[in-house]
């Protein structure tokens, strides 16, 4: 994988600026293109998508149904699975989350029940036998999962998606740049932080006049912090009017890749962008390259302030 240098780059002779900061920043996104590509083919990378895709989506009811019994879940799965899948145990003494999960068996072409209660309500479809019925969804039952927080054993793959490096004062300093960026900004205590999936979330206002808000979570690694910054405002600066849902991950790969260049360019080391945009856009990391043009646009405004 790419890694940045360990000082920041400075662009100094004003009659080249603008030429070296392009080129500049168009041989970081072809880095970062190359990264993408290193991780996705990397063990790491293999082994946690091997281990996500033992985790269930699950429905928007079985989602609230975890959340009002255990606020703070982030990974879901049964007992066995534990064992079986992750060579974890359940902790003793760890109370089920309850959930609905899917009774899958024969179902009835007419009625769409299981054969004993297609009887019971008299289902006058008889043209086949229960036993060549298809298998099909035909109701749900109570079924106990626990999270990650409830088990014991060996960790799970992890990406290592977080900046490091000195990052001296460039929270304060992108905080300060809120307002030349036309955004409110508000760096949230650890322990208030509402949005366990994510470091970091951007609101757009409903009234055209308004600003996009963003909000980071609080944490030691300060490097990592300004990177969740300079992703939220990414979004800002891009997406405030992008309603589309099928356009999220190519959203996510704009607002990494700039928060990878703007971080590249102060000194941090970003590389675990590419793991980050791995996860996002497995099959194509040619995405970034597409959309080079707002990513540059964006990172030189950014850089711009930064050094107003």
């Amino acid at each position: 994988m790419a890694t940045t240098s360990d000082a920041s780059v400075s662009f100094t002779e004003s009659d080249t600026r603008s030429e070296e900061m392009h080129s500049t920043i168009e041989a970081w996104v072809e880095d970062l293109v190359a990264a993408v590509n290193d991780a996705q083919a990397s063990e790491a990378f293999q082994a946690w998508l091997d281990a996500q895709s033992q985790f269930h989506d699950y429905t928007y009811r079985n989602t609230l149904l975890i959340k009002q019994q255990c606020p703070e879940a982030t990974r879901v799965a049964g007992y066995r699975t534990w064992q079986e899948e992750f060579d974890r145990h359940v902790t003793e003494g760890e109370s089920a989350i309850w959930i609905w999960a899917p009774i899958i068996a024969q179902r009835c072409p007419e009625c769409e029940n299981s054969p004993s209660y297609h009887e019971q309500i008299d289902c006058d479809y008889d043209e086949t036998d229960p036993e060549e019925w298809s298998r099909g969804l035909v109701g749900f039952n109570p079924a106990p999962v626990f999270d990650i927080s409830q088990t014991d054993g060996e960790p799970l793959p992890e990406l290592e998606t977080e900046a490091t490096g000195d990052a001296g004062t460039l929270v304060s300093q992108l905080t300060d740049a809120a307002a030349a960026l036309d955004v409110a900004v508000n760096v949230v205590d650890d322990s208030a932080w509402p949005h366990p999936e994510a470091n970091g979330v951007c609101t757009y206002p409903e009234h055209p006049d308004g600003n996009p808000q963003v909000k980071v979570r609080d944490r030691p690694n300060e490097a990592d912090l300004a990177r969740t910054l300079i992703h939220e405002y990414a979004h800002a600066l891009l997406h405030s009017d992008v309603d589309d849902e099928t356009e999220r991950a190519k959203r996510e790969v704009e607002a990494e890749s700039v928060a990878y260049v703007v971080g590249r360019y102060v000194g941090l080391d970003t590389s675990g962008s590419a793991f980050y945009l791995a996860a996002w856009e497995s099959d194509d990391p040619s995405v970034v390259r597409d959309r080079l043009g707002r990513i540059s646009r964006t990172a030189e405004r950014l850089i711009d302030v930064l050094e107003d």
